[in-house]
């Protein structure tokens, strides 16, 4: 199973990542990464959506109008397919994100998304799960096993930050690909903890992950 963050996999991932000259630095810059697991693995995937390709001031403004339509506190499935995609637009959302938001909401209530049984799943499976919600593509999916589950091994390579961050890092002439990428994962030992990898490497460009995505 994929080690999951916490302060003794976090210290071993720091140990076994200093080996790699262009993280070292980082390292000792940054100290332990700031990466903690929680379970709201629902409204995590929720606010997700929510906050695709917006600032983080107006996702938290969409997030709060959001709340306020269900008396301020976090909705359960069958609340959220109570109100209509009109429901959604007043408050700011996009009639696609509404729709993204009732699909998630009725995959839930019909058992085709079980959150309760994630944990249990390899990486390559939830994502096969959480990509069959409308508006989760595998960016979207590789965020929430980092930050959320708390997911160790994971190398977000559709993410911009990370492509940008390795070409400046290991002195690339070029943007690498997914494969490249995976290559210098490989030469510089960072299984399994590509995840703390990415996260020295966004802070390489003082850039933690947004919305910098090639396809949420």
């Amino acid at each position: 199973m994929s080690p999951v963050a916490s302060r003794d996999t976090l210290q071993k991932a720091v140990s076994q990542l200093s080996a790699d000259p262009a993280l070292l630095p980082l390292v000792k810059q940054y100290g332990l990464p700031t990466i903690i697991p929680h379970e709201n693995y629902y409204q995590e995937l929720v606010e997700s959506i929510i906050s695709q390709q917006l600032s983080v001031k107006a996702a938290v403004a969409i997030n709060q109008r959001f709340l306020a339509l269900f008396g301020g506190t976090f909705p359960q499935p069958a609340a959220i397919l109570s109100k209509d995609i009109e429901e959604y637009r007043s408050v700011g959302l996009s009639r696609q994100k509404a729709s993204y938001i009732r699909d998630l909401a009725a995959k839930v209530t019909d058992g085709s998304v079980e959150f309760s049984t994630l944990d249990a799943l390899t990486n390559d499976e939830i994502t096969s799960e959480l990509t069959s919600v409308k508006g989760v593509g595998v960016w979207t999916v590789h965020m929430f096993l980092i930050f959320c589950m708390g997911r160790l091994d994971v190398l977000p390579t559709g993410d911009l930050g990370i492509k940008n961050g390795i070409k400046k890092l290991y002195n690339l002439s070029e943007t690498p690909t997914h494969d490249e990428m995976a290559m210098i994962a490989v030469r510089n030992h960072w299984h399994p903890y590509e995840s703390v990898a990415s996260w020295y490497v966004w802070r390489s460009l003082d850039n933690m992950p947004s919305l910098e995505a090639e396809g949420l």
